[in-house]
Order: structure tokens, then sequence, then C-alpha cells
């Protein structure tokens, strides 16, 4: 019989480093004021780290007294504390640290050439620091790019920007970007983005690194194009030029077709003027990303949005890359018919579904989940995991308003000669043609009332998607 107490173990090394007992290492952390004096022993630190490893086999540190003298003025003594207690005992709490933060100690965690380390803050990271992620771009994908072992992180941004390229390309820092990452997304199949867009914002770019020239295209002299020609050399290969619209391919790259070889401009030209417009075999096909939602009113992060909310994930919401269910559409009012019948042919006894509508004149979406099924049978249904939502600003998730079924009988209106319906009142609905409406005045209510949802309302479109477990 054999017995083993690794927690006693990893407990006396955590008091080894608090106690100092027996320590031949002094290290220097910080400068200035904020330097400070951090005791460790040479036999553990080589042990579990190369960088030290090397450092006392090549003697790098300077030896004063019989200790080792490490000064890094670089990194803070609060993050060399953290890599110290991993080193000696394998704890990390990286709770109490901002992204910045973990973003900085991953960066000192790389120099001293930890990887089971890297390995967990590049976790850390893409698991629960999405938001600062999103929020500097710009910073930190050439943060990343310099970093060869920062697989993990590169993989995932790269990704996320693709799925969600306005993050990048729309961000007032875009034309910042240095040549050789522009590059690396400009060659992905999976960029999420218009072509057009993408002719868009390379202009834009090459116009930034050559600010002398005007951003009036009609003013650019003969010199002003060969210096955009040689800044945009690289690119011009990059661009899907077949897959641009023939309206603005003659809007908003013909003006400025010198920028593009010959032989090209000439090509284009014949299939956009052709009305058999067929492709060549070699021509790279159109960008397709990899997280393609069928929608015509909403963007993939609401479907992020409207997955946490049927989760009831109150203090987290998913990204758009772990996302677990598929959203099928099953009917949009402008292509199948705003009609009940159409409602009814097409999302009739399909499951859980969630209803999307765009309030006319409006950046807003209104509309509810559906966890159960519609059918024509004018009942009604009870449940506690339905509810309706708006969201003023599309744009901008923060104005989301949501509210949950209180689980009466009211809960799920299956109108026979209606579209969807929603609580007592009934607190939404579609009508048999023309307007929406949304009451709460009422007893039978089914779900707390949401400000600003108007009483009657007319929409550009309406969706309905069919809601599956992944």
């Amino acid at each position: 019989m054999s017995y083993e107490y690794y927690q006693e173990v990893v407990d006396d090394f955590e008091k080894l480093l608090t106690t100092e007992i027996g320590y031949d290492v002094i290290i220097y952390a910080g400068e200035n004021e904020s330097m400070k004096e951090l005791y460790a022993h040479s036999n553990i630190l080589c042990t579990r780290s190369q960088y030290f490893r090397t450092a006392f086999s090549n003697k790098w540190a300077e030896k004063n007294d019989g200790k080792f003298i490490f000064k890094k003025p670089n990194v803070s003594p609060e993050f060399f504390k953290v890599i110290l207690r991993f080193i000696y005992c394998g704890k990390i709490d990286l709770t109490r640290l901002q992204g910045p933060e973990v973003l900085k100690l991953l960066i000192v965690v790389d120099e001293l050439n930890i990887q089971s380390l890297i390995s967990c803050i590049q976790n850390h990271l893409i698991k629960h620091q999405d938001e600062f992620l999103q929020r500097n771009p710009i910073e930190i994908l050439e943060t990343v790019y310099q970093h060869e072992s920062f697989t993990d992180l590169w993989n995932y941004y790269l990704e996320k920007i693709c799925e969600e390229p306005k993050i990048l390309f729309e961000s007032d820092k875009f034309t910042s970007l240095n040549a050789p990452l522009l590059k690396l997304l400009l060659e992905r199949d999976d960029l999420g983005l218009d072509e057009i867009l993408i002719w868009d914002s390379l202009l834009k770019w090459g116009l930034a690194h050559n600010p002398s020239i005007s951003q009036d295209i009609t003013k650019w002299s003969k010199e002003d194009i060969k210096i955009m020609e040689r800044a945009l050399h690289g690119f011009i290969p990059l661009i899907r030029f077949y897959h641009i619209s023939s309206d603005d391919f003659i809007e908003k790259v013909y003006p400025i077709k010198k920028l593009l070889p010959k032989d090209l401009v000439d090509d284009l030209i014949k299939y956009h003027v052709s009305s058999n417009k067929k492709l060549k075999n070699d021509i790279q096909p159109p960008r397709k990303s990899n997280f393609i939602y069928d929608s015509t009113l909403i963007e993939r992060q609401h479907f992020a949005i409207f997955a946490s909310w049927i989760d009831k994930k109150e203090n987290s919401h998913y990204g758009v890359r772990n996302i677990p269910y598929k959203f099928n559409l099953l009917y949009r009012a402008s292509k199948d018919g705003d009609t009940p019948v159409m409602f009814h042919n097409k999302c009739d006894n399909k499951g859980a579904t969630i209803v999307v509508a765009k309030i006319a004149n409006s950046e807003s979406i209104v509309g509810g989940y559906n966890p159960l099924q519609w059918d024509a049978s004018d009942q009604d249904k009870s449940t506690f995991d339905s509810f309706i939502y708006l969201i003023t600003d599309e744009k901008n998730i923060e104005t989301a308003k949501i509210g949950y079924s209180n689980g009466n009988k009211y809960s799920i209106r299956n109108f026979s000669n209606r579209g969807p319906g929603f609580g007592g009142g009934p607190n939404l609905y579609r009508d048999r043609k023309g307007p929406w409406h949304s009451s709460f005045d009422n007893y039978y209510s089914s779900y707390p009332e949401i400000d600003d949802i108007p009483a009657r309302f007319e929409v550009d479109d309406y969706e309905v998607f069919q809601v599956i477990k992944r």
C-alpha cells in the first residue's frame, strides 16, 4: 500500500517561499521607489525554470556574499511574487488582475520561459478577458504577433477578428496597424467583411500612411497615384475584386484603376459588363466566415447574447466562438410572406425559437424567446423560461433589456390567426396584418414591463430562428 500527500508538499514549499529560510538568491524587482528585494532558492528555480537553469549554469547572475543577484527592473515586484508562487507551489490567482495586467504578466512569463504558465495565462485571457481583447485590438494583435510562444492567443485573436472584423476595421487606430499584420488579415479566406469594405479600408490605411495625398481621389496628381501604387502594391493581389458588385466597382474601384495592374483592370471590365458573369478557374473564391448566421437584421454577437439569456447567464455572456446553440432561420417575413398563415407554415412544431424584429425608423430590435413550440391551436402555454427583450440600439448591447416570464398560463400565445404572441395583454404580439402591439397594463401580464417598447409599431422586417442545442 502506497500513500501520497501532494498537498502537504505544496503547502511546505509555499511556507518556504514566505519564510525565506535558507535562500541563496536575491531578486531586485522593479525600479526606483517601487523596487523590492525578493528571496528565493536557486535549486528550486533551476528545477522549475529553464531560464534560471540556464542563468545559473552560465553564470549570468552576479554573485555577492555567496548569494546570486538578479536585477529585473522591467518586472514589477507584484508580478514576480505571482511567478515565484507558481514556481514554488504551482498556484496562481489571476482573478484580481485586470486585462492589461494579465497581458503584461504573460510577456514577463514568456521572457522567463515558463511554458506551462504561458499556456495557463493565454487560456485565462481567452476565457475571462474577452471584453479587454475586443477593446484594444491593435495593441494586442501587435503584442501577440511579436511573441512566437503565444500561439493559442494568436489563433484565437485572428479568428476573433475574422468573426467580428468591425472591432478592428472600425477602430480609431486601424490605420496604425503594421503592414505585415494587415497583409496576414487580408490573406484570410474567413475574414467576415464585404470585399468592398475591405477595399475601402485598405485605401483609408494607405492614405493615412501618406498624409500629403488628398482624401479626394479626383484631386490626385500623377505623383500621388504613383505613391499610392507603391504603398498598396503588395496588397492589391489580396483584394478579391471579382466579388465586388458592379455598382461598387464602377463607383469605387474604376476611378482609381491605375492602382491595379492593367490586365486585371481589363479582365474586371469585361467581367462586369458581361451579361453572363463567369469566373475564371484561377480566381479566388469569395471570403466566407466560419461563423455565419443567416440574418439581415442582427449580427453574430446578438446570437451570443440570446444564447446567454436562454441559459440565464447573469454575470457573463458567451462569446461568438462558444455559442452552445445553433440558430437556424425558419422564417423571414419579407421573403416568405408577412402573413399568419406563412408564419405558422414555417414555424409550427419546430421546437424552441427566437423572434427578431426591427422596429421601423429606428435602430431598435425587439422580440421574444419561446422555449416550447409554436402551433395554431389557440391554446396558451405556461413556462418560466420564455422571455421578451428590447435592444434600443442594435449596435450597443449595453442598451439591451430583457424580461423573463412569471410562469403564468399566458406565457406563450398560440394564436391561429396571428403571428407570434407573448404574454397576457398580450405583452408582445404580431397582429393579423399591419402593426405589432405591446401592452403591460393588464392583470394577466406574463412579463415585466420593458420601457421604450412602443404600444403600437411597424417593423421593417422580422425573422424567426429555430434554437437547437449543439
